[in-house]
């Protein structure tokens, strides 16, 4: 029977590394780290990630810098290294428990010399207490001899060639006063009573950005629980403070070491040597440690899970996906820190530098504001509080309002990079324009905001917080939009659309409708405002100079927008759409490479071919403002013209739940099951770079938007259940205005 929370692997391809470190990648909200081994391999791309800790770095501007390296932890068999690219390895097995997020390798090796071995490596970041992070270590020897254990704090990294760290300083940590934490020493089959040295004294290592000037500490303990201790030693390398523990091998007794990491930045506190210390030392022994991790797992999983039975990839993958979100949240980086966002690589690679984009908004916000609201919030306040940096760049580009970044990092400030290498020739740079002209990201983040509040009833945080977001990007929106005075219309010229292969267009229709949904929600927002929160309604008034006269304005622009539509409620993804080349997309297949690969950026721009289907994404945001019929029409003409499996990996998910909405839960199928493919099996080729979070993020919409049918009205909230083929049950749970709800839609009933 297969365990549909268990993620595994049975042997070992470096081909396939770099897509299995991201795939097995673990974190707890706080930080991340990939899937690369302990005792590392050649080429591995090593890393962990804390939120917020970024650095300045060329092209990108910052980037989250590559943390202090926890992980080092080596076997020696009588002075001779456990690794996988030497020796033989009978057996390897790598599991990842989705239930609790501790990460297993199993590795029966013979040494070069023939000494043999069976190597267990399990290794958590906790979700009880997010600054501390695992490993057990267990060795179980067919040989009589020594085994050493080394536990390194590795401040020698960077990220893919660019070194972000100085070494400050390195020691051992005093042990705290009074009696040494007991331990309840843990027996394996096999395993031999702890005798000797332990090592237990804690060691840390303090490293600073060297742009940002942030501290990172990182603090060690090296804990022998099983086997027979010959002796322990302290290593002062600088930037690299080693642990190790010799100990007795004999055949079939199992030695078992723990390393107890606490990591802490000044970001979290004045403290941080001493937040580390704490943390470090306050874990009493794994047992604990890890009962603790999955109790607060278990909370997480009793209101996010989703149950798909009948289909056991598509249950593995929602589970997955949801604890690849799970696990980049944010739930205590709050106003104090600064605040933090989900990147649109997650916590798990170095793609996209840790800049967020719409993805955290329109793909991911939606599960948090659901299933967990306090993570919600601390995403919006994210962006509430990066504000004046949004106010900063409509004034650089002689607008007024919030205008946000296309992709922000810690100061909210706009980070797209000008130029980039291009993709088929390093040699040549690539103009990229969407931090000039990607600005439907202003009316994405007033819309989420607005969606939290209508979903949770949060009417303390919207009138604090939440109404400024919508006021303050329609100010954008009516400064932005340009009037027509020989059509008689207000326009919005020269912007890219979600749809990111048609640059330079005029009129987007998700842009200009999105702006006119801004712009009509403040003014709803600030009548409500006015009745429910006067004394809150004038200090904006008077703040932002919200004038009778700026106020007329925006009717104008609600009025008077240009909304393209054609013939028999066919919409136009913007003006001129129609005109460019049309291509027969199933006429490539099979191909392994997207259309803009294929015709290169220029050729791609000329065609029809779409990244992403705008109109669809559209009408999935502001369904109730359009009749079935317009979205079939929309939906059978756009769907053939969207470059599904090779384009945006936020696509997919969308287009699962417009299927479902035209009565094709088939067809919904095969969208969906790309976006719970798109990692585990690395579709695009690209997954060793982390996380497709906005495609992880729209999957739980997929199901429950989509297959269940899950609709909220101010009212209440029905299912309209559309289930695929093979699907028997799906059920999940969501908060309506702070109650938990529950949903079980079976096929029989």
């Amino acid at each position: 029977m297969t365990d549909n929370w268990i993620l595994t692997e049975t042997s070992f391809d470096p081909n396939t590394q770099h897509h299995h470190e991201t795939i097995f990648a673990i974190g707890n909200g706080y930080s991340s780290t990939r899937g690369a081994f302990e005792e590392g391999y050649p080429n591995d791309r090593r890393a962990a990630f804390v939120h917020g800790v970024f650095d300045a770095a060329p092209i990108v501007f910052t980037e989250l810098a590559n943390a202090p390296d926890w992980l080092p932890f080596t076997v020696s068999l009588d002075d001779e290294r456990f690794s996988l690219d030497s020796g033989t390895v009978e057996s390897f097995e790598r599991s990842l428990d989705l239930r609790t997020g501790v990460l297993t390798r199993t590795v029966k090796w013979i040494s070069p010399a023939g000494r043999a071995a069976t190597i267990k490596f399990e290794r958590f970041a906790s979700l009880a207490d997010e600054h501390i992070l695992l490993i057990r270590c267990h060795v179980t020897p067919d040989f009589e001899g020594t085994v050493e254990l080394r536990a390194t704090i590795n401040g020698n990294t960077d990220n893919e060639g660019i070194a972000h760290w100085r070494w400050i300083s390195q020691g051992r940590l005093p042990s705290p006063p009074g009696p040494a934490p007991s331990r309840s020493l843990e027996r394996s089959e096999g395993a031999a009573e702890v005798r000797g040295a332990g090592g237990e004294v804690p060691i840390f290592l303090r490293n600073r950005t060297r742009t940002s000037n942030i501290d990172f500490i990182s603090a060690m303990r090296l804990v022998a629980v099983a086997g027979d201790c010959l002796d322990s030693t302290f290593c002062d390398v600088e930037n690299a403070p080693t642990l190790s523990l010799k100990m007795a091998a004999q055949p079939d007794k199992t030695i078992i070491v723990d390393k107890f990491v606490a990591v802490a930045t000044s970001r979290d506190t004045a403290a941080p040597i001493a937040t580390a210390l704490q943390h470090v030392n306050a874990i009493v022994d794994w047992p604990a440690a890890f009962d603790a991790n999955a109790a607060a797992w278990a909370q997480e999983w009793a209101r996010t899970d989703v149950v798909i039975e009948g289909d056991d990839e598509a249950q593995i993958a929602m589970r997955f996906n949801l604890f690849q979100m799970l696990i980049a949240a944010p739930r205590h980086d709050d106003a104090a820190r600064g605040g933090v966002n989900i990147g649109a690589k997650t916590l798990s690679g170095f793609g996209y530098r840790g800049h967020s984009f719409w993805d955290t908004e329109i793909f991911m916000l939606p599960l948090f504001t659901y299933t967990a609201p306090h993570i919600a919030k601390n995403l919006l306040n994210y962006r509430y509080q990066r504000l004046p940096a949004a106010r900063m760049k409509a004034r650089f580009n002689g607008w007024e309002g919030a205008m946000f970044p296309w992709e922000s990092a810690d100061t909210g400030e706009e980070v797209t990079p000008r130029w980039v290498p291009h993709f088929a020739d390093p040699a040549k740079m690539v103009r990229i324009w969407t931090g000039d002209i990607e600005i439907h990201i202003s009316a994405d983040i007033a819309y989420a905001a607005h969606q939290y509040w209508q979903a949770t009833g949060d009417d303390a945080w919207f009138v604090e917080k939440g109404a400024e977001l919508i006021l303050d990007t329609a100010k954008f929106w009516a400064s932005r939009a340009e009037w027509n005075a020989e059509a008689g219309r207000y326009e919005y010229n020269d912007v890219i659309g979600p749809d990111e292969y048609h640059e330079h267009v005029d009129n987007d229709f998700f842009t200009n409708r999105m702006a006119q949904w801004n712009l009509q929600t403040a003014l709803d927002v600030l009548d409500w405002l006015k009745t429910h929160a006067a004394a809150k309604a004038a200090e904006l008034v008077d703040r932002l100079d919200l004038t009778a006269e700026r106020l007329g304005r925006w009717r104008e622009v609600i009025e008077k927008v240009y909304l393209p539509v054609g013939e028999n409620d066919l919409i136009e993804q913007f003006e001129g759409y129609f005109q460019r080349k049309y291509v027969d997309l199933a006429a490539l297949e099979p191909r392994d490479r997207s259309a803009q690969v294929i015709f290169g950026i220029q050729g791609c721009n000329e065609t029809q071919v779409l990244k992403q289907p705008d109109v669809l994404i559209l009408f999935y945001l502001l369904r109730p403002h359009y009749s079935d019929e317009m979205v079939r029409v929309n939906y059978d003409y756009y769907t053939p013209r969207t470059d599904h499996t090779y384009g945006s990996s936020l696509g997919p998910s969308i287009q699962a739940i417009m299927a479902c909405q035209v009565g094709q839960p088939d067809d919904a199928y095969e969208h969906f099951i790309r976006a719970a493919r798109a990692d585990l099996r690395d579709v695009r080729g690209n997954a060793g770079d982390g996380i497709h979070a906005a495609s992880a993020g729209g999957m739980w919409q997929a199901v429950v938007f989509g297959f269940a049918g899950l609709r909220l009205t101010p009212d209440g909230w029905t299912v309209n259940p559309r289930l695929p083929k093979g699907w028997k049950r799906v059920a999940f749970r969501f908060y309506y205005r702070g109650r938990l709800q529950e949903v079980d839609v079976k096929r029989d009933a």
